[in-house]
């Protein structure tokens, strides 16, 4: 198939996949505001001008021009005024002037036959149940995208199938880089001991100086051992078993660690450990995992995206560094959603990889995004989910102060008086999506080099 038509793909598979996590965040919040009897008036995707709404009962249903979101409006997301539980009064200052500008607005919609049914009115915890059913509606779907991605399709393992033969010796310098000085010219320099053997690409290492080969790493190890000692090796190639002699020689090498890759010292640079060498590179094959994987690569990847989102501020500096300037792109750094989709259409027109491997990679990008789209939103700051998380818990504590100091009950916190906080931390997320964005146009991240 053409390549552009497979980077498309790659992008509407995506771009749908999250369109259709969004949906369903919104499905969260949705859900249980229903069943606890909140009036819900509008359930939206995207923001902007409305491209299409249908009322089912008394919310409305619909989508919008700009699909980057959504939304599940509730009546009575703030408390009314105290002094007269609804009309403002004469404003003291800007701040209290947006407060109360949102309460009339929100109040607008609120009939009589509302009482009971307004969020503020709720108990704590059923506005925290509300609020994080988003975040757990991504977490779910993150778990799902993560067991398909394990048990369905699995991990790149590597096989005993050789991929590459390297044909001249390169020694490996610290960092592990190879040293440029040396004859890499095939007819004129030093062969790799499995070139000199005559190994080939798509051979199978059947046996390795008579012990049967089970898997690479067991091969891996039995060559570093083998250094300056003649072995015979059992190969399948086309159907039929041939055997040969190989004589790995001692060459500086990375020390492997237990987790099958190589070891960095503190300042970066790769441990090296004297050990045999061949010169063989293994075919890697997707190996379905069990389902006691599933939970783990989830926390796993939740521990890196809260690390990326600790450290955002940062790593956002670096992203409009690196495209203003000559400065590398952070390979591992926060990315928008034009990043998301290019990635995805690169992973797509992959041709020299196996079909199940690059759709493998794609449902691996929708678990990650529902991940990174959990953790941000629980963020203790508002318009994120946990920052009205964060005002539920505040409200409990103010009560249960109260009650202790035997004290009368303060009512709902009122959320209004955080808007002015609220425009300045939507202001910045907006700064911070459209300098990602721009960066993902100038300067994407490189899936190789």
């Amino acid at each position: 198939m053409n390549p552009t038509v497979l980077f498309i793909l790659g992008v509407v598979f995506v771009a749908v996949g999250i369109a259709v996590s969004i949906a369903l965040h919104e499905v969260g919040h949705l859900v249980p505001a229903k069943l606890f009897r909140v009036r819900v008036t509008r359930y939206m995707i995207g923001f902007g001008p409305t491209v299409f709404s249908r009322r089912r009962g008394e919310t409305e249903y619909g989508l919008k021009a700009l699909p980057l979101g959504g939304y599940v409006a509730m009546v009575g997301m703030y408390p009314p005024n105290t002094a007269d539980g609804s009309v403002r009064q004469s404003s003291t200052g800007m701040f209290q002037s947006l407060a109360e500008a949102a309460r009339d607005q929100a109040h607008e919609e609120v009939r009589p036959e509302d009482h009971g049914r307004l969020f503020y009115q709720l108990p704590v915890w059923k506005k925290i149940i509300i609020m994080l059913g988003g975040p757990a509606m991504n977490i779910l779907l993150g778990v799902l995208f993560t067991t398909i991605l394990l048990m369905g399709f699995g991990t790149p393992q590597p096989t005993t199938q050789i991929a590459t033969v390297s044909a001249c010796m390169v020694t490996q310098t610290a960092n592990g880089s190879q040293t440029g000085s040396q004859d890499t010219n095939p007819a004129t320099c030093t062969k790799t001991p499995a070139a000199a053997a005559g190994l080939q690409p798509g051979d199978t290492v059947v046996a390795f100086n008579g012990q049967r080969v089970t898997d690479w790493d067991q091969l891996t190890t039995w060559i570093r051992d083998s250094a300056g000692r003649e072995v015979t090796v059992t190969l399948k190639r086309g159907g039929s078993e041939i055997q040969t002699t190989v004589t790995p020689v001692l060459s500086e090498r990375p020390v492997i660690g237990a987790n099958g890759q190589a070891v960095k010292n503190a300042d970066g640079s790769y441990q090296t450990v004297q050990a045999g060498f061949l010169g063989i590179g293994s075919q890697q094959a997707l190996v379905p995992q069990p389902a006691t994987s599933v939970l783990p690569a989830v926390g796993d990847s939740i521990a890196q995206v809260a690390g990326v989102v600790v450290n955002l501020p940062a790593r956002v500096i670096a992203v409009g560094q690196a495209a203003f300037s000559s400065a590398p792109r952070d390979p591992n750094g926060p990315i928008s959603v034009v990043g998301v989709g290019r990635v995805a259409g690169e992973v797509a027109a992959m041709e020299d990889v196996p079909l199940n491997a690059r759709i493998a990679t794609l449902v691996g990008i929708l678990a990650g995004v529902n991940l990174a789209l959990a953790v941000f939103n629980l963020i203790p700051l508002l318009p994120l989910d946990g920052g009205h998380v964060a005002g539920a818990l505040y409200e409990g504590a103010r009560r249960r102060v109260a009650a202790w100091r035997k004290r009368p009950d303060p009512g709902p916190f009122d959320i209004a008086k955080l808007l002015p906080l609220t425009y300045v931390v939507a202001s910045v997320l907006i700064a911070m999506s459209v300098l990602l964005i721009y960066a993902d146009i100038v300067k994407p991240v490189k899936l190789f080099g």
